[in-house]
């Protein structure tokens, strides 16, 4: 299927054009029926703090302005599209030729959001199943699915310790 080789791939565009440039692609893809092959268009955000009159402020801003990300699989008509849209300049790469994202690169965007499916609860006993503390096991003190972070008591010299692991480095032992 076309869609998993899709990846992330950034465009550069004109300064104030990026939420122009990701709204036509859209309706191009829309009007297209491209859904397929140009899955998502994401203009990378964060919310900062600023003083405004004496006051506390959160604000949204652009991550990278002038570029827009999109998760598409290349071939000639999506660079063709992307390419020639209103407000676009070009693809970020070396020449002409488009260079997609690592996956690291799009972990560290935090562009995409992976669902990790977590299999225990708080009070289960899990083995580390991943890094430095691999093979053993500990019980589960706290989960925090939005830091993606579990914490674990895990008895070493006699003393628990609680340690701090990534949801999928850890698994539920099956009792």
């Amino acid at each position: 299927m076309a869609s998993e080789d899709a990846r992330w791939y950034v465009v550069h565009t004109y300064s104030g054009y990026e939420n122009k440039v990701a709204q036509n692609i859209e309706k191009i893809v829309e009007n297209r029926g491209l859904r397929d092959q140009i899955l998502d268009v994401k203009i990378p955000t964060g919310v900062f703090t600023e003083m405004k009159d004496d006051k506390k402020v959160e604000v949204e801003r652009k991550l990278f302005p002038g570029y827009v990300l999109i998760k598409m699989v290349m071939n000639e008509d999506t660079w063709y599209i992307a390419r020639n849209t209103r407000g676009v300049t070009g693809f970020v790469g070396p020449g002409s030729k488009p260079v997609p994202l690592s996956e690291a690169e799009v972990e560290a965007l935090g562009v995409e959001v992976r669902e990790i499916e977590v299999s225990y609860s708080e009070g289960d006993t899990v083995k580390v199943i991943d890094g430095s503390f691999e093979g053993f096991t500990g019980k589960v003190s706290e989960i925090s699915k939005e830091r993606g972070k579990v914490s674990v008591l895990i008895t070493m010299m006699g003393r628990e310790t609680p340690i701090e692991f990534d949801l999928d480095q850890v698994a539920a032992v099956e009792e």
